[in-house]
């Protein structure tokens, strides 16, 4: 399932179902060959999966604190939902990584980590959290859509042509959430929504710019198993 503008009329589901990015060029059956990856290639899937396990991690601490486990019930699945999202991307690029002839990268951005570790202690309500998430997944939305013209071959490339969109609707989402929350109360933030009660805001929050940026997108060699 995807993420769903909170707030706003619902977004088609996203599966989470990313399947494989060999798909098409298969081994060992008298198919095509798979492509050759690129040392780049393989980095590039590492910091990823590193990128998306920090991400996971993140999302199952923010489902454990006091203000979501006992707040409000759409933030709450929300925080829930795209927990799996993260696992599911994560698996993903894992399991493109080993085909690659890449060790599986089972530990998290060293960068964001830190960030990560330094701000959960401090998260006291809805807001804090959202401001973190925003953070995460929009390095994660504007790294892949970098790395789409950084990695060598057409399956690679749809891999992460898959997972930069579901990265950047979570944003999306969230930065509704932030103007819902702006707006003193957090009973706006339901599904269905009350469309009459939503602040004008709500209208442009969730897409403010016209194009996905990539200056902040990490190098494909931060989370690189080294």
């Amino acid at each position: 399932m995807g993420a769903e503008r909170v707030g706003t009329r619902r977004s088609a589901p996203h599966t989470g179902r990313l399947g494989d990015p060999y798909r098409g060029t298969s081994r060992g059956t008298g198919g095509v060959r798979a492509p050759v990856a690129s040392e780049e290639d393989i980095m590039a899937l590492q910091t990823a999966a590193s990128l998306e396990n920090l991400a996971a991690g993140t999302y199952r601490a923010f489902a454990r604190l006091p203000f979501v486990a006992n707040g409000n019930r759409t933030l709450a699945e929300f925080v829930t939902r795209t927990a799996r999202h993260h696992e599911e991307h994560a698996k993903a690029f894992n399991e493109a990584v080993t085909r690659a002839g890449g060790r599986e990268q089972s530990g998290t951005d060293p960068k964001y980590a830190a960030v990560v570790r330094e701000a959960l202690p401090t998260l006291r309500t809805p807001g804090d959290m959202v401001g973190l998430a925003i953070s995460l997944e929009d390095v994660a939305a504007q790294t892949y859509t970098k790395n789409i013209g950084q990695v060598s071959s057409e399956p690679l490339r749809r891999l992460f042509g898959s997972v930069a969109p579901v990265e950047a609707q979570h944003r999306a989402t969230l930065l509704v959430v932030r103007a819902l929350l702006s707006a003193g109360d957090e009973r706006l933030i339901a599904r269905p929504a009350d469309a009459g009660k939503l602040p004008a805001a709500v209208g442009s929050a969730g897409l403010p710019d016209a194009f996905q940026s990539t200056a902040d997108a990490s190098p494909v060699s931060e989370g690189a198993i080294r």
